[in-house]
């Protein structure tokens, strides 16, 4: 539940980052599997899949805090 809202979130403010999100962790894809389906470089998925997992992880944390 977290994780969606998370997401939700993240689309509203970087599409890209929630749909690199959605093809490497629910889809499975590779670095350059995903850049391809972006029509990004594979340095700019590994750029933002770094920054998305760091903007999940706090907000995911700020939620569960929240809920306790």
């Amino acid at each position: 539940m977290a994780l969606d809202e998370a997401l939700t979130n993240l689309a509203a403010i970087d599409p890209r980052k929630s749909q690199l999100v959605e093809l490497k962790y629910f889809g499975g894809l590779t670095i350059e599997e995903t850049a391809e389906v972006l029509e990004v470089s594979t340095p700019t998925v590994e750029r933002d899949w770094h920054l998305a997992k760091i903007w999940l992880h706090r907000k995911i944390s700020r939620t569960v805090m929240n809920h306790e």
